[in-house]
């Protein structure tokens, strides 16, 4: 049991093809429709801000949505690690090794980010455009102005390079890397070498690391996700993207771990570790909703112009209404129902239906975060976001399963592999 490996076999790979395919025909179509005329219906793009509107700005916030959605899957998969090091968890040894192998996307995540953002914050992201700070200009912006030093520090009397903006984008990516490559280095040695001092060492990287991430995961959504709305803000956004972040990643291990489990692989897992996934996707939904409506709630109670207006644009759009009802009941409703009985999160056909929901559900969220603050009314849903969410999608399992299958399936000198063998609720 505890020798496994897993095989990413060749049938496994075209399935993942099959779908980066079918996503680059959708993105094609996608484009075809909004380049002549089509997009009317697929997009409902229209003349706003200083001119008209191109197609191609919604590609690229696409292409930011799904590189902040993505990250964060990849870096939840090193948070759930390092929680169950730090809180001596036996619970989850055999399946440890599916959450740490989310973090290989972390490389490609940086880099397409770096990438995407230098190529297009200015169209994506009012307060990188550096006509917004010329004082007696056009379009100067005397809230952004008062707020340039957070993206642009050191500051000139031009800004136009956002340098501290890309300097922290930089410095979490290697945080999060480097606590990476050490863990998954310590866990690879533990399994040729076996004792347990290779547990303490990962034991007190995961509290070091634990301690970064509550800095920079609010942080990192402040920037990459906040910043899409610049005159608008609310105390609690890190929390709410992080619970995003979470409940997302919980839901696709325990995809993963059922999947894994109907295909022959982890046979230490079994009913008890499974209701535990479940009690996690059935609790974070709730804690998720409770942020949510915390937010809400706060900012409709006070009913002050420059924090309602984060919710009206989304509320009295005809595109963007139907998507913030939808995102309660899929991300809340559903799983709150489904999961609630002991048997539902013991049984596998149940975890796959709400764990789908749910990683479908909250790329409707950050969605919803995203589009009204970018694109406005010209946003939309259709053939593009599909495509890409494909794309994505197909990138990030290739990346993920082909780590998997590099390191042991199951952890195999775990000094608590035999606790969880008998874990029982």
């Amino acid at each position: 049991m505890i020798e496994e490996r897993f095989e990413f076999t060749s049938a496994a790979k075209k399935r993942i093809l099959t779908f980066l395919v079918a996503g680059i025909i959708a993105l094609v179509l996608g484009i075809v429709l909004a380049s002549t005329g089509g997009h009317h219906a697929e997009a409902g793009a229209h003349e706003g801000g200083h001119g008209a509107f191109h197609w191609s700005t919604r590609i690229l916030a696409n292409l930011w949505i799904n590189n902040v959605y993505f990250t964060g899957i990849a870096i939840i998969g090193l948070f759930f690690v390092t929680i169950q090091y730090a809180a001596q968890a036996g619970w989850s040894a055999p399946i440890i090794r599916i959450p740490l192998a989310f973090s290989n996307w972390l490389p490609y995540a940086g880099v397409l980010m770096l990438g995407v953002f230098l190529l297009s914050g200015h169209k994506l992201f009012h307060w990188a455009d550096h006509s917004v700070y010329e004082v007696g200009g056009a379009h100067y912006d005397a809230i952004l102005d008062g707020k340039k030093a957070f993206f642009f520090w050191p500051l000139t009397d031009h800004p136009n390079i956002p340098v501290f903006f890309l300097a922290r984008m930089v410095a979490y990516f290697v945080i999060w890397i480097v606590f990476f490559q050490l863990i998954k280095k310590y866990s690879q040695q533990e399994d040729i070498n076996g004792g347990d001092s290779y547990w303490y060492i990962i034991r007190k990287y995961s509290a070091m690391f634990l301690v970064l991430f509550a800095i920079t995961s609010s942080t990192s959504a402040w920037d990459w996700v906040m910043s899409a709305d610049p005159h608008w803000f609310s105390t609690m956004f890190g929390w709410y993207v992080f619970a995003s972040w979470w409940v997302t990643g919980l839901a696709l291990i325990a995809l993963i771990v059922v999947n894994l489990k109907d295909a022959g692989y982890l046979k230490m897992v079994n009913s008890n570790h499974l209701h535990d996934l479940g009690k996690f996707v059935f609790a974070f939904s709730i804690f998720w909703t409770y942020i949510w409506f915390s937010q809400f709630l706060l900012i409709y109670y006070a009913n002050i112009p420059e924090e309602t207006i984060y919710f009206v644009e989304r509320l009295k759009s005809d595109k963007y209404a139907p998507v913030f009802f939808m995102n309660l009941f899929l991300n809340f409703v559903l799983p709150f129902l489904i999961l609630m009985t002991r048997d539902a999160k013991r049984h596998a056909m149940f975890l796959k239906i709400v764990c789908t929901l749910v990683i479908v559900g909250h790329w409707f969220d950050f969605y919803l975060m995203f589009t009204p603050g970018m694109l406005k009314e010209n946003g939309g849903f259709g053939f593009m976001e599909v495509g890409l969410f494909l794309i994505y999608g197909s990138a990030f399992m290739y990346v993920m399963l082909n780590g998997l299958s590099k390191m042991g399936l199951v952890a195999k000198n775990h000094p608590m592999l035999e606790e969880s063998l008998h874990h029982h609720i």
